[in-house]
This record gives structure tokens, sequence and C-alpha cells, in this order.
């Protein structure tokens, strides 16, 4: 332990592992709720072509890939909000051509060659410079504090548009502002996880998070250590093995969701005989201009499906 934290590239590496491991939970926590748990996979396909260009132009693979995914990320959101039902096929052209677009532009490149889109794509903690580290530092910074500080809001609009809307909330904003966040973690974790499996770390530490907790509090902060732990014994293995760090940070996280897994299934059955709820769990969510009384004041939502406050007679209730 100590010859690898001798080395300044282990030391960028595990840094960037801790970061990585806390934003991925804290965006993907929001697209289990929505059931988008494969949106990350998308924005992985569409930021290969900013990487492309961050190679053609001979800048950062980082940042151009930040603004390719943002660019995506809204174009996601309106034809999402539009429901066209040509939508599915619109959003698949946008990520593969993405991803052809991506290699073609790689290949092109001066620093075309095996080695300079495979990191990219699978995460390698050789390739985690100096300048990756602070973009990296920065952007997830900015998701910590969009994801933590809006946390009720968002869990309002996952849970329910409609009822977020008749609250005030500016739903339409903060669905465009949860589909940014996304496609900047995408390229958070590019680096450590790989484009295409950072998908897995946003959404796996949550589903495992949820096989013990009951709340959606909980959950976030479960979820969060969850992934800073497989992230950081991902990169240590990765070191000790010669493995790209992606692949084992993902099947770390599968790993510790099946033994979760297992000791949930007794749990619930002891609940269940002992006569508890086995229901949805819940958390309370105060929303903007809403009071304390009750039926007003608190809407009750749970982190795996609908609740209560989402039925048409709670919301006829809220609303008036």
């Amino acid at each position: 332990m100590t010859e690898m934290l001798s080395y300044d590239f282990m030391q960028r590496a595990l840094l960037a592992a801790v970061l990585v491991g806390i934003t991925a939970p804290a965006v993907g926590i929001y697209l289990v709720q929505r059931r988008q748990a494969l949106m990350g996979d998308g924005m992985g396909h569409v930021a290969m072509t900013g990487v492309g260009l961050g190679f053609i132009f001979q800048t950062s693979p980082v940042w151009m890939a930040v603004l390719v995914c943002v660019l995506g990320a809204v174009t996601m959101e309106l034809v999402r909000s539009r429901g066209n039902q040509r939508g599915d096929i619109a959003l698949a052209m946008l990520f593969y051509g993405g991803m052809a677009c991506g290699k073609l532009l790689v290949s092109l490149s001066a620093q075309a060659g095996a080695g300079s889109l495979e990191s990219y794509l699978w995460g390698s903690i050789l390739t985690v410079a100096p300048a990756d580290l602070t973009a990296i530092a920065v952007l997830g910074a900015v998701v910590i504090a969009v994801t933590v500080g809006l946390r009720r809001q968002l869990f309002a609009i996952c849970q329910d548009e409609d009822f977020a809307r008749v609250t005030g909330l500016p739903v339409r904003t903060l669905n465009l502002l949860l589909a940014v966040m996304a496609a900047v973690t995408v390229t958070v974790a590019m680096r450590v996880v790989g484009l295409l499996l950072v998908s897995a770390l946003m959404v796996v530490p949550v589903v495992a998070a949820q096989q013990l907790t009951r709340s959606f509090a909980a959950t976030q902060a479960a979820s969060i250590a969850l992934g800073v732990v497989v992230s950081l014994a991902g990169v240590t293995g990765s070191y000790h093995l010669n493995v790209p760090s992606g692949p084992a940070i993902v099947l770390l996280a599968i790993a510790v969701f099946a033994v979760f897994s297992v000791i949930a299934a007794p749990l619930a059955r002891r609940r269940h005989r002992a006569g508890a709820d086995p229901g949805p769990r819940e958390c309370d969510v105060q929303l903007p201009g809403q009071g304390s009384t009750p039926g007003r004041g608190s809407a009750k939502g749970s982190s795996r499906g609908p609740s209560d406050a989402t039925t048409p007679e709670r919301r006829a209730g809220l609303a008036q």
C-alpha cells in the first residue's frame, strides 16, 4: 500500500476515484427513480465525439466531452419531453452517431492509436493527468452541489412531474438541469470507469443500497458511500492486477449488489412475519411554498416507486 501511494499517478487516480464514487451515485439515484437507468450509457456514446474533437484540436478531451455531452443531454431531454413516438429512434441515432463520429475523429487525429481511445472506453489509472484531476474536481463539485442542494426539488420531478408542476416547481428547467448533471458526470467518470461502463457506477450502487435502506435520503447516502468504496477498491485492484480500472470497479459493485440482495431477502421475510409494512420506503419532501399542516405541508415519496403523495386524491388535497 505504501509503495502504491508513493507514485504521483496513483495518488491522482485514488483522488479521482473518490470524486467519481461520490458524483456517479449522486446523479444515478434520480435516473433510477425516473426509470432512466441507461441514460448514462447513451451519454457515454455521445461523449466519444467530444473525445475525438479533443484529439483533433489537440485540446483537453475532458472539456470537449463536457461540451458535446451537455448539448446531447439537452437534445435528449427536449426529445423526451415532447413524448414523440419517434423519440426512441431519434435518441438511438444520437447515441450511435456519437459513437461512430468519435471513433472516426480519433482515427483521423495525430494521436490515433489503439491505446488512445481504449483508456477512455474502459478507464485507466495511468491516464489521470493533473489537468484531468482539476477538471474532475471542479465538475464533481458542481454536480454534488446541485444534486444535494436541490435534492427535494429533483426528487419531486422524478416522482411525479404533474404533482411538481402543481406545486409551482420549474419542471422543465429542473429536467434540463438533471440531464446536464448526468452528462457532466459521464465526463467526470470516463477517466476512471470508462465511457462504456460509467452507467453501471451510476446505477448499481443505488440499487444495491435500496436493498437495505428505507428512505430516499438513506439510499442516497448509502449509495454514495458504496460508490466511494468500490471505486477505491477497484482502482487499487487494477493497480495490483494490471487490469483496467473500469471493469474492476463495476464487477466489485455488482458483487456488493449480490451480497446485499442475499442479506435483504431474510430481513424482508422477517419484517413480513412481524407484521411490518413491506410497502415502499418513504421520505418527507418539503416543497417550496408549502406549509407544515397535514395534507398540505409534506409529500411522501418512495425511492422505489410512486407513493401516496402522487395519487390523484393526495394531489387534489395538496392543490387546495
